[in-house]
């Protein structure tokens, strides 16, 4: 029963926020009689509500009991000054990422002034090997993690690096310069720097990026400035009042 019940909650994804009863039991693999009676009951609790057109969404009740994750109650709430110290200093979008398995998950994000193609959004997730936040959390992952990673290197665009080869080589120098970059990997007219965000016992835990139109004359300024705003967060985590 457990089983059907997540199976049903696991149909959400950021491309299906709102989905009809028949979409359900179609994404969950459950009969359409089965998929009916387990939403009654989830939505009865509450984990998930009926919208005026008759579609499903996730419930309140969900969302309230997301918020006491560690990653988002915890690390949210350590970095949420210096993420608004960052946007407030260059108005560009700023995001705070974990991994996930070999995927980015975006646990924050303050979207910019400047028009710049951005697809990601709090709760999406996005490959490693194409995204600044994501290059960072890859260099350092253990080694499994980067096996696998190299081995799913999938072109998004023109400017992708797919190279096993030259990937890692781009991972070496994040791990000895201390923060990655992409240009137009993700989405084309949009560059992207990051750095890592150590925890308590200086392992990396989280990644903070921003995304920009151009690098090129402001890369050293925005390493500069992601890398105190990330020292500012470790420092924070390592008081406990993130907790």
């Amino acid at each position: 029963m457990t089983s059907r019940a997540l199976a049903l909650l696991g149909a959400f994804d950021p491309e299906h926020r709102s989905l009809t009863l028949s979409e359900l039991s179609r994404r969950s693999g459950l009969p359409l009689a089965t998929a009916h009676r387990l939403v009654g009951e989830l939505r009865e609790w509450g984990a998930l509500a009926r919208l005026a057109s008759g579609e499903y969404v996730i419930g309140r009740r969900l969302w309230d009991l997301g918020l006491l994750a560690p990653v988002q109650s915890g690390l949210r709430q350590a970095a949420s000054p210096f993420l608004h110290d960052l946007y407030g200093a260059t108005l560009a979008t700023v995001h705070l990422a974990v991994r996930d398995g070999c995927e980015v998950l975006y646990v924050d994000r303050l979207a910019g002034h400047v028009s710049v193609p951005v697809v990601s959004k709090v709760g999406s997730r996005l490959p490693l090997h194409a995204t600044g936040v994501g290059k960072v959390l890859l260099a350092y992952a253990p080694e499994q993690v980067r096996q696998e990673a190299f081995g799913r290197l999938v072109r998004i665009t023109a400017y992708t690096v797919t190279q096993p080869a030259r990937l890692a080589e781009q991972l070496r120098k994040v791990r000895t310069d201390g923060y990655a970059t992409t240009g137009e990997e993700m989405s084309l007219g949009a560059c992207s720097v990051a750095v890592p965000v150590r925890g308590p016992a200086d392992d990396v835990v989280a990644a903070l990026g921003i995304v920009v139109p151009d690098l090129r004359r402001e890369q050293a300024r925005l390493v500069a400035a992601l890398q105190v705003a990330a020292r500012g967060i470790a420092r924070t985590m390592a008081s406990g009042q993130w907790k």
